[in-house]
């Protein structure tokens, strides 16, 4: 296929949106000296891409109907048997459909997507396989990741499957579902606002959101390239430390994995408890404008859990934690529109692996926009309003102000190794109806972003577990620690999992 030649009309209405007054001379040179540069593209349209080999065979692929998809998250279901032997050999993992998975089919929630299926495997997919992980399928997630509730999802809203009716949170919906209701025992998410661990607190299960590039993002698709992280959801902590043992450390084709270390040995520190150890319990964590009373008092209760452990817990004080939802917005929507929507999907100016089919087909959004949801128009309209106007003076003031915030909690980790606070200010939510006015459906989306969204702009790592359950709802406890101090978080997760049973707290 050859690249198709611009005419003098078209070339001439390029030139005038990018601000450019030639005459018809002058669009005449430029349309003579483009054809050498047009020849040249015609020579990289000949070549063979250069990705990855698929070294696993598949297994058929079907859409579940709704008999064997009670809570709408299943996406879809096929059966790739990975190594013969491994650390994660005899385990059931369902991967979140916006991550790349060779001969499944790919939609991230949305219709954008539609037809579109990856010809690799995501880094993280391949460590699955290899370390002997069977995958189950892919779960739903919501439209283009950018909700923190379960109802925006093209093919329908993700049940939870605690209480039918309910969000199961988002945007890795199908992941947290899945796992919670017992029919894999883990789950890869994709977390860029809280979408690990907004799904694991209001499901009950166990998601880590690691340290930005600890684990990498090749092949799954972008939000914003200093936001994405991909974690596990699991059932228990042991298998969480045993999944991310596995998923860590560089591929050489991420460009966010910086200084990463190569050696996790998460599983080792489990059982070394909490004693001694300084727990940071953040005032500012709580008694938010949504806060539920329920959810404050459990959370501190189970902080008082680790003092009867051992550990040293105390109230801590950062103002500037309010500011994170702020900070993150900036980033998110301004950057989301300019790498995900206008870069179509990867965006560019960085060096790694390009899944060029995904950014084919997803470039299709400017001719289904209207199909969009409400989540992601109004993401679009503010982001494009902004650089607009401003160009890109939020933006880099929001990352300068990212930077500040990340300094303020490491000074707070000189004093201490982990701080604590809600997941989320509250428990699950009923799901909007299908016709829900926009208000109710932004609310439902973003109402619990004020303790996640910001660990996602300083890098942080941050891990949400299970602590109470009030009238039937899980209410979910994060602990943060330093960069690449997973193994901190991990040992006091085990340890709260051994010494209290959350269901019954």
């Amino acid at each position: 296929m050859t690249l198709r030649r611009p005419d003098f009309n078209e070339l001439g209405q390029i030139a005038e949106s990018l601000g450019l007054t030639l005459s018809a001379a002058q669009l005449d040179a430029c349309q003579s000296a483009l054809q050498a540069n047009f020849d040249a593209y015609d020579l990289l349209d000949e070549l063979p891409d250069f990705l990855p080999e698929v070294r696993y065979p598949r297994g058929p692929v079907h859409r579940p109907e709704a008999a064997e998809n009670a809570l709408g998250a299943w996406q879809c279901k096929s059966l790739i048997q990975g190594a013969a032997n491994g650390p994660l050999a005899g385990k059931r993992v369902v991967v979140k459909d916006n991550i790349a998975v060779a001969g499944l089919p790919m939609f991230n929630g949305s219709v954008t997507l539609d037809g579109y299926v990856p010809e690799v495997d995501a880094t993280v997919v391949s460590r699955l396989l290899d370390a002997g992980a069977t995958i189950t399928g892919k779960s739903v997630c919501e439209a283009l990741c950018f909700s923190g509730g379960s109802h925006t999802s093209a093919s329908g809203p993700v049940h939870n499957p605690r209480r039918h009716g309910y969000s199961a949170g988002g945007s890795s919906s199908g992941s947290a579902a899945l796992v919670a209701a017992g029919e894999v025992e883990m789950a890869l998410g994709s977390d860029q606002g809280g979408s690990v661990r907004i799904p694991s607190a209001y499901c009950g299960v166990y998601g880590m959101k690691p340290t930005h590039g600890l684990v990498p993002y090749t092949g799954a698709m972008p939000i914003e390239a200093t936001l994405d992280h991909l974690g596990p959801i699991t059932a228990n902590v042991r298998d969480n430390a045993l999944l991310l043992e596995v998923l860590a450390g560089p591929d050489g084709l991420d460009p966010r994995q910086v200084a990463v270390p190569s050696e996790r040995r998460y599983l080792q520190d489990l059982e070394q408890g909490v004693a001694g150890m300084r727990i940071g319990v953040l005032r500012e964590g709580f008694g938010q404008a949504n806060s539920e009373a329920e959810v404050d008092d459990a959370v501190r209760a189970a902080a008082e859990v680790f003092r009867g452990l051992g550990a040293t817990v105390a109230d801590v004080s950062l103002p500037m934690h309010g500011l994170g939802p702020a900070i993150w917005l900036a980033i998110a929507a301004e950057g989301a529109t300019g790498q995900m929507m206008k870069g179509d999907s990867h965006g560019l100016n960085w060096r790694g692996l390009y899944l060029t089919g995904m950014m084919e087909h997803h470039a299709r959004w400017r001719e289904r926009a209207d199909q969009l949801p409400d989540t992601v128009k109004v993401t679009l309209l503010l982001g494009e309003y902004v650089n607009r106007n401003y160009g890109g003076r939020y933006y880099g003031k929001a990352q300068n102000l990212a930077r500040q915030l990340r300094l303020a909690y490491d000074g707070l980790f000189e004093d201490y190794d982990l701080l604590l606070m809600p997941t989320l200010p509250l428990r699950a939510t009923p799901l909007p109806a299908a016709d829900a006015p926009m208000p109710e459906v932004l609310d439902r989306a973003f109402e619990m972003l004020g303790n996640t969204c910001g660990f996602d702009a300083t890098g942080h790592p941050a891990m949400s577990i299970p602590c109470a359950c009030r009238e039937g709802l899980p209410v979910g406890m994060q602990l943060v620690g330093r960069y690449f101090a997973e193994g901190q978080i991990y040992r006091a997760a085990y340890a709260f999992e051994r010494a209290a049973e959350w269901e019954r707290r």
